[in-house]
């Protein structure tokens, strides 16, 4: 790297120090920290939305399979996405919001304990965290390969630079630094991607990508193709549609802190249409990758490879500066969402006097708390670094077990499933994540589609079977799920539907 792409680096951390800070001023008590109050208009909660699904790994793992397989990758990542997305619109992006604004919820599981029972909340707090520090491992892992094959800089030093300088801001800023992070990140993706577009157009000509299919490999240009199958793509279609709906618990908070439940489900239909769009753009450089750096051993080095080929002195600068941006954002959202876990929905249970400490105290409890858990990822990254670490836990360990932990969460919101309780909770998520341990670890001829999916299957399956077959039903329940249907003013207009007064606090 030339001395004009680090000083585009060093530009980009100065602004994501000067966002978090400006973003102190804003942060008073935890409501701000976590949901910013209701406060982020719904375009830039839309835009959040879409961007927290970025990080490395997409320019690191799906980089390969686009190298190895082609545009398959659009199919079973970002198509998947975006119907998913679009689907949550009309079914969850309200009611996440009207959980803050009708009973004053601050963290996505923190409804859990009205909605079933605490049991239920916590185990689906516990492996929910679990999984989520593992998640954040493999984000640092991604960025520190990109950091070495642009820099040479080695593995444990990226991932520690990294780490620290998220924390810098997201631990001052909250959720606003967060969101203001990924607006950021959306100028520099669209700037970067263009750059990167148009370069690989000027090496190909100005028909791509039109006619590069016929010199790809076999198979590239099929929706299709190597070990992406049917089924996969439709098991992914199921598992995006509950994590990138709430099932990831960082884009719930997108919802909660949009102005209300209608700004909400517009926020997520501009997600959705940007995660139908925008990727083509991102990966249709990736595809055509073989062409320009042919003979890689390993894909996982061929957007690396593409950038050093194609991109002059400052656009490689910024290029990792959006690899930055992606990284630290999606790990601040993920961050801050576990703090408000860990403050709101844990930590009261393991110590009580943690419910009585002043509005001050519980923004100092959640800055430290974001510290440790940053600082437990990172522990993780460096000693289970590798190859191919990435993706296996992206898709085999996350997308898996997302079903599991995201299905009595997700559909607990809905009032066809009022009548389901925690029996049918507990036992959905046990019985999910059973499958997919046997199927992961003691089937050797298990597909990536029944990994994927059988969990995801088992889960919901249990889930609306047992709560059928023995509903739990009360009052209580019934109140709080059909309060989520409208907005409090359209409750102000009818007076005919149930609010926050008439659901019973925890």
């Amino acid at each position: 790297m030339s001395p004009l792409d680090w000083i585009v680096v060093a530009a980009y951390f100065f602004v994501v120090v000067a966002i978090g800070w400006w973003s102190k001023k804003r942060i008073h008590n935890v409501a701000d920290f976590f949901t910013a109050s209701g406060r982020i208009p719904w375009w830039l909660s839309g835009i959040s939305h879409h961007m927290s699904g970025y990080s490395a790994v997409m320019f690191v793992a799906f980089a390969a399979v686009a190298y190895n397989d082609g545009i398959t990758v659009y199919f079973w990542w970002p198509l998947t996405i975006g119907l998913g997305v679009g689907v949550g619109a009309f079914l969850f992006a309200a009611r996440w919001n009207r959980l803050r604004s009708k009973h004053d919820v601050k963290s996505p599981l923190e409804y859990l304990t009205r909605r079933y029972n605490l049991p239920t909340q916590q185990v689906l707090a516990y492996s929910g965290a679990a999984l989520k520090v593992v998640d954040i491992a493999a984000k640092w892992v991604a960025i520190s390969i990109l950091l070495k094959g642009f820099a040479d800089i080695p593995l444990e030093v990226g991932i520690i630079f990294t780490g620290i300088a998220t924390m810098a801001y997201m631990t001052v800023g909250g959720l606003w630094a967060d969101v203001l992070t990924d607006m950021g990140q959306f100028v520099i993706q669209a700037v970067a991607g263009f750059a990167m577009l148009f370069a690989v157009m000027a090496k190909l000509g100005a028909d791509f990508p039109f006619t590069m299919w016929g010199d790809l490999p076999d198979g590239h240009g099929d929706p299709i193709s190597g070990s992406v199958t049917t089924w996969l793509v439709i098991a992914f279609l199921f598992v995006k549609t509950f994590e990138y709906n709430g099932g990831m618990w960082n884009l719930a908070q997108r919802y909660m802190a949009a102005p209300s439940g209608s700004a909400a489900k517009r926020s997520a239909l501009l997600s959705s249409v940007l995660w139908l769009i925008w990727p083509l753009i991102l990966f249709l450089p990736m595809v055509a990758a073989p062409l320009i750096v042919p003979g890689l051993t390993s894909g996982e080095e061929s957007y690396v490879a593409l950038s050093q080929e194609l991109l002059p002195a400052g656009l490689i600068g910024l290029m990792l500066a959006g690899f930055f941006s992606h990284t630290m954002a999606m790990v601040a959202s993920d961050s801050n969402v576990i703090t408000a876990v860990i403050t709101r929905d844990l930590a009261p249970v393991l110590a009580p006097k943690v419910r009585r400490l002043t509005e001050a105290a519980q923004l100092t409890f959640a800055r430290i708390t974001t510290v440790l858990f940053v600082s437990l990822s990172m522990l993780i990254a460096i000693t289970t670094r590798g190859e191919g670490f990435v993706l296996d836990t992206v898709v085999q360990l996350v997308a898996a077990t997302m079903g599991p932990i995201s299905i009595p969460l997700m559909l607990g919101l809905l009032p066809w499933f009022r009548r389901v309780g925690p029996t049918a909770a507990i036992i959905s998520w046990a019985g999910g994540l059973l499958v997919w341990y046997i199927v992961r670890y003691q089937i050797d001829s298990s597909t990536e589609a029944a990994i994927v999916g059988l969990p995801l299957v088992t889960s919901l399956v249990l889930y609306i079977g047992i709560g059928f077959l023995y509903p739990e039903s009360t009052p209580e329940r019934d109140a709080l799920v059909l309060s989520l249907d409208t907005d409090p003013d359209e409750d102000d207009d009818t007076g005919d539907r149930p609010g926050r007064d008439q659901v019973p606090a925890p």
